[in-house]
C-alpha cells in the first residue's frame, strides 16, 4: 500500500458546509428592502447608467440633431479630432484650469476665514451670521448672476460708484472699469461672484472646526503659541480631511463651470475667449451646433480629466491629510 493511499485512508473526507437557509422573516426583509430601493435603482439605471453608456456610443458616431437620419458610425474619429486636431479643446481646458487656480484657493481660504471667525468665542450673534452667510446659497444662481451684473455695471453699479465717490478712483463712464469686458479683470469678477455662494463650504469647514479638541488649544496657549501658530500647527492639520473634501468637490465643480458665464454672455467666450470654459465649449458643440457625437466626446473628455484630477488629489492626500486614529 502506497503512502498516498495510507494518508487518504487516515484523513477524514472534507465535507462542504452547507449555508444555512434563510428564514421566512429574513427573506421578507430582503424582498421589502429591494421594493423600497427599487425607485432609486430604476432611477439610477434609467437616468445615469444607460445615458452614460449611450453617450460613449454617441462619441463614436457622426450624429447631428438637425439630420438624425444621417447618423453614421465613424469609430474614434471624434476622439482623434478632440485630442489631436481641435485647438479649441486645449484652449477651453486651459481657460478652465487657469480660472480654477485663481478662484479655488481664494474661495477655500475665504470659507476657512469665515468658519474660523464664526467659531471664535469672542464673536456674538454667531447663529445670525451663520444664517446670513449661508442664505445666498438658497437663491437661484441665475437670479444671483443677474444681481451681480447690476452690481458691477460700469455706469450704474454701486461698486463703481463706491470706487469713484469714496476712494476717488475713476471707475464710471466710457473709460471706467468694465468688470465683465476687461480680459484682465474677468476672472477676479467671476471669483467675486463665486464668493456669494461660499456658505455651503463655510458650514462644512465650521463643522470640522467644531470637532477639533479644545484641549489642544489650551495646551498650545500654555506653551505660549499665538493665534497664528495654533492655526498652522493645530487647526489646519486637524481639519485637513475637511479641506481635502472641499478641494475635491471644488475642483470637480469648476470642471463643470457653466451657468455663470452662460448667463453673462450666452456662452460667447467674451471677453477675448476668457470665458470659453470647457463646459461652454461642450454646450456650444452639442446644443448650439447640434453636433451630438462630438459633444459626447467632449463630455467624456471632461469626465476623464476630472477623474484623473481626482486620482491625483487622492494620491497627494497621504502627504498632507491627517486622519485621527491612523498609524504613523
Amino acid at each position: 500500500m502506497t503512502t498516498a493511499t495510507t494518508e487518504a485512508l487516515v484523513k477524514p473526507a472534507k465535507t462542504k458546509k452547507k449555508k444555512p437557509k434563510r428564514g421566512r422573516i429574513e427573506r421578507e426583509q430582503i424582498k421589502w428592502g429591494f421594493i423600497f430601493l427599487s425607485p432609486w435603482l430604476i432611477g439610477i439605471l434609467v437616468f445615469t447608467i444607460i445615458p452614460f453608456i449611450a453617450s460613449f456610443f454617441f462619441s463614436m458616431m457622426d450624429f447631428n440633431l438637425a439630420n438624425p437620419e444621417d447618423a453614421q458610425f465613424i469609430g474614434l474619429a471624434n476622439w482623434q479630432r478632440a485630442i489631436f486636431n481641435d485647438p479649441n479643446v486645449y484652449e477651453s481646458f486651459g481657460v478652465t484650469f487657469l480660472f480654477a487656480l485663481i478662484s479655488l484657493p481664494i474661495g477655500m481660504a475665504f470659507a476657512l476665514y469665515l468658519a474660523v471667525l464664526l467659531n471664535s468665542k469672542s464673536v456674538r450673534g454667531k447663529a445670525f451670521f451663520r444664517t446670513m452667510f449661508f442664505m445666498p446659497t438658497m437663491i437661484p444662481l441665475v437670479a444671483a448672476v443677474l444681481i451681480w451684473q447690476g452690481v458691477f455695471n460700469e455706469q450704474t453699479g454701486w461698486f463703481n460708484l463706491l470706487l469713484e465717490n469714496v476712494f476717488g478712483i475713476p471707475a464710471l463712464g466710457v473709460d471706467g472699469i468694465r468688470w465683465f469686458a476687461n480680459p484682465n479683470l474677468i476672472y477676479i469678477t467671476l471669483t467675486f461672484i463665486g464668493l456669494w455662494g461660499i456658505g455651503n463650504m463655510m458650514m462644512i469647514t465650521l463643522a470640522g472646526l467644531q470637532g477639533v479638541p479644545t484641549e489642544m488649544y489650551e495646551a498650545a496657549e500654555i506653551d505660549g503659541a499665538g493665534w497664528w501658530r495654533q492655526l498652522i500647527n493645530i487647526t489646519i492639520p486637524m481639519i485637513s480631511p475637511v479641506i481635502f473634501y472641499n478641494l475635491v468637490l471644488g475642483a470637480i465643480a469648476l470642471m463643470q463651470y457653466f451657468l455663470v458665464p452662460f448667463v453673462l454672455n450666452g456662452g460667447s467666450g467674451f471677453p477675448d475667449g476668457r470665458t470659453n470654459f470647457v463646459g461652454i465649449y461642450f454646450f456650444n458643440q452639442a446644443f448650439r451646433f447640434f453636433n451630438m457625437g462630438y459633444g459626447a466626446t467632449l463630455a467624456w473628455l471632461i469626465f476623464l480629466v476630472s477623474l484623473l484630477l481626482t486620482v491625483v488629489l487622492f494620491g497627494s492626500a497621504r502627504y498632507w491629510v491627517y486622519y485621527a486614529g491612523e498609524e504613523a
